[in-house]
């Protein structure tokens, strides 16, 4: 008996050949994402042999930027953004201009239309949240001060293009050739006007009511014990949410699934919701890379290699060059520019996104498409390779131009502490590297004793935050000596080390211990191998996250029996006595 399964074909191929280049491409060093989109054009229909079904191919894709967009919500801290807002929100806005213009530039120089010009630019203009992430753990940099630099920047980005995603649908009809029905009913203004309304009252609805529904709602599922029933609860929301805006809100499923995760994020099981739909996630994002490979057609690095050439080197090289530009314009080093720079270097699923509405809407032709998953495959494929080059290419910089070295050392007013600064903050001190939360409670409990301290911190906000503050704070890298020498680490009678990067500890306890042999050390870790090696090296005293975690419960426990042991313990002192 014949029959009729398009789905199941479609998901036995889409999977199972991303299983086979995904493990190639990880296997390669390279992110699984290049195999899953080159899995994707081998079931396209640009492609001999076996075809799966574009349009199911589309509607799970549409899934899977519903799954994406919820957990990049679920996932979106605005403590993080307001971190580092001075250097993100500006940057990001500023390189994806330049990204744009440019991208805009050769498309305009091919002959293609403003509006193809303008979503093409656009395409170019925003990394991917998958590959940074990923390349930042490898590089055990993501909680660095470089690393939340790169994300937020990204989520800059990535909030953006979000907005991007509601206004192009009502700019199609003024970009493209012929007007579309929605700008045939009303002037422009109009149908951006009821655009905004719309958008406006659905945001309002998810931080109003959505804010205690949905937390709520958690909760009581939550309480039956049932995982299953979580689980299917979390998706429900994801997905329930983003038809529901589209349905209602003529919003973007994107945006409505983006607000659903943030809304979510505000439940005390925001973590739990996170880990139990992290699998349907992954496997729709999967199937969403799966689809746009299958869009890509392969002749066009044939057809059109300078094309192409153009793409990645306004990804790799122009990016690049703008993110750092602004990096350094911001005065912070030259290895926090060539890390960002490094970061941003690469284009991913939002392009996708951005270039399959523009396809939708008629505005971007099918070659740009393919340009611009061109553009990402290349991009990312090169992506470690980049990453790779950052620290010799520093090296030889600082070796080989004096002008590297002095964008590395220039002079910076939160580098040195100020004249102003007691004298008593300047012998016999505590030197507080690091001013996150352990960092923050460490120095609060100094102030309230009224000991002495320096913080030493990477976040240049956070410097001049502290200093507002009266706090006594230099910025620097504290693996560099000169650093270590401003907060006068000479005479200082302790070294606190709150930052739980174990990399650079041994070179800072060796900078400290050089300049002040007698100097005492305490050192935060949450990694276990590091404790052994911090302690075999005798490098300080090692605090283990889990170790203190532990201690901390351990003596809550027995002293909540202490009394009771000692009552039995009289009691049976008198019973001998007897």
């Amino acid at each position: 008996m014949e029959h009729n399964i398009p789905l199941i074909t479609t998901l036995a191929g889409g999977f199972g050949l991303a299983l086979i280049f995904g493990f190639l491409a990880e296997k390669l060093k390279l992110p699984a994402l290049v195999g899953y989109l080159f899995a994707g054009i081998l079931i396209g229909p640009a492609t001999p042999g076996f075809v799966a079904d574009v349009e199911l191919a589309a509607q799970l894709s549409e899934i899977g930027v519903m799954l994406l967009m919820f957990g990049v919500g679920l996932h979106f801290s605005l403590d993080d953004l307001l971190a580092v807002k001075k250097i993100a929100l500006p940057g990001a806005v500023v390189q994806m201009t330049v990204a744009t213009l440019l991208g805009m530039g050769v498309a305009t120089w091919w002959g293609w239309s403003t509006g193809a010009a303008l979503v093409f630019g656009l395409s170019l203009s925003c990394a991917s949240t998958v590959v940074l992430l990923k390349a930042l753990e490898a590089r055990g940099i993501l909680d660095s001060m470089n690393g939340r630099i790169a994300v937020g920047w990204l989520v800059v980005e990535d909030l953006a293009t979000v907005l991007l995603l509601v206004l192009l649908p009502p700019l199609a009809g003024v970009l493209g050739d012929t007007p579309s029905a929605d700008q045939t009913s009303g002037p422009l203004w109009l149908t951006i006007g009821q655009t905004l309304l719309q958008v406006g009252a659905f945001i309002a609805l998810m931080l109003v009511a959505g804010r205690r529904v949905l937390p709520w709602l958690l909760l009581q599922v939550a309480r039956t014990g049932s995982r299953e029933l979580f689980t299917l609860a979390v998706i429900a929301v994801a997905i329930g949410i983003a038809y529901g805006a589209a349905a209602l809100f003529s919003v973007s499923f994107a945006l409505g699934a983006f607000f659903a995760g943030m809304v979510m994020r505000e439940s005390d099981l925001s973590h739990r919701a996170a880990e139990e739909s992290l699998p349907l996630r992954d496997a729709f994002a999967v199937l969403f890379f799966v689809s746009v490979g299958m869009l890509f057609e392969p002749k066009v690095l044939v057809e059109e290699p300078l094309h192409v050439l153009a793409v990645v080197a306004i990804i790799v090289v122009g990016k690049t060059l703008a993110a750092m530009a602004l990096v350094l314009l911001f005065r912070y080093p030259l290895n926090t520019a060539l890390t960002v720079g490094a970061s941003l270097a690469q284009i991913g699923e939002f392009s996708f996104i951005l270039a399959g509405l523009g396809l939708s809407l008629g505005l971007l032709p099918q070659e740009g498409l393919s340009l611009v998953l061109a553009g990402a495959l290349i991009s990312i494929a090169l992506n470690p390779f980049v990453f790779a080059a950052v620290k010799p290419l520093k090296e030889l910089a600082l070796r080989r131009s004096s002008v590297a070295r002095h964008l590395e050392h220039r002079e910076d007013p939160l580098a040195v502490l100020p004249t102003s600064t007691a004298q008593h903050y300047l012998a016999g001190q505590v030197v507080v590297v690091g001013y996150g939360r352990v960092g923050r409670r460490i120095s609060g409990a100094l102030a309230e004793r009224q000991i002495p301290f320096v913080v030493v911190e990477q976040n240049r906000e956070r410097v001049e935050q502290l200093r507002h503050e009266g706090i006594a704070a230099v910025s620097g890298d504290s693996i560099d000596p000169a650093t270590l020498i401003q907060a006068h680490i000479a005479t200082a009678a302790m070294l606190v080390i709150a930052t739980p990067d174990p990399l650079h500890v041994q070179r800072m306890v060796e900078i400290a211990r050089t300049l002040n042999p007698a100097i005492e050390v305490a050192i935060r870790t949450h990694s276990a191998a590091a404790v052994e090696i911090f302690r075999s090296d005798n490098l300080g005293t090692v605090f283990f996250d889990e170790e203190e975690l532990a201690r901390g419960m351990q003596a809550h426990i027995l002293s909540k029996f202490a009394p009771a042991e000692a009552a039995q313990a009289d009691s049976n002192g008198h019973g001998s006595a007897a």
